[in-house]
């Protein structure tokens, strides 16, 4: 692993610091992770997947949290797609990052693999699985990955730029203005609409466990 990929808390990282507004509204933690509602949302659904430990991406994960985080991982795209009727998920592994500690992008959406990369399927290969992420960062260092329902893939890391994916599925979504989040939080109307989706991403989640355990 690279100086990056050290596992270990790390100074002013919202996403090590328990009490950070990025992790106000919890839904499951486990021994390795965090799951908690996106407070900056580009859909109804949006949740976020985080390694507890400050590690740069999934990438980079040691086999037991890779095998914590695949559990987590189909745990969280079923209840997603069984509450809202679809899923996608991405992560930007290094490439794209604007909070460099790993977390997975879990939320609602359909659509065309080239709405999300229409520069053209040189710009994308499909992988089989998530194993395949792994791979693909122990040869490069570096992936920019996302799904869409059973269907995954790795872009081109050419095309990354800061929030990549978030800018580039909330247009797909017709909401360009999510796109950018630091910028989202200055808008109170988008925010109020936030609160709103987390509440009932929330109640959503709690029916859906209530569920599993009855």
């Amino acid at each position: 692993m690279d100086k990056k990929d050290d596992i270990g808390p790390a100074d002013n990282c919202q996403h090590c610091d328990f009490r950070s507004v990025a992790l106000e509204y919890p839904l499951s933690e486990t021994d390795g992770f965090r799951v908690v509602c996106d407070v900056h949302p580009i859909t109804a659904g949006h949740i976020l997947i985080i390694p507890k430990e400050h590690i740069s991406c999934l990438g980079a994960y040691p086999d037991q949290l890779y095998r914590e985080f695949l559990t987590l991982y189909r745990k969280f795209t079923s209840f997603i797609l069984q509450a809202y009727g679809s899923v996608s998920t991405f992560e930007h592994g290094k490439t794209g990052q604007t909070v460099f500690h790993s977390h997975i992008h879990v939320f609602p959406f359909t659509g065309p693999e080239t709405e999300i990369i229409p520069e053209g399927k040189a710009y994308f290969k499909e992988i089989t699985d998530i194993d395949g992420i792994r791979l693909f960062y122990r040869s490069l260092g570096a992936y920019l990955f996302f799904s869409i329902g059973d269907r995954k893939w790795l872009a081109d890391i050419s095309l990354g730029y800061p929030g990549f994916f978030r800018d580039r599925f909330a247009r797909a979504l017709k909401h360009p203005e999510k796109g950018n989040w630091k910028e989202m939080q200055k808008n109170k109307p988008l925010m109020t609409e936030a609160e709103k989706d987390i509440r009932e991403i929330i109640a959503g989640y709690h029916k859906y466990s209530g569920s599993l355990s009855g």
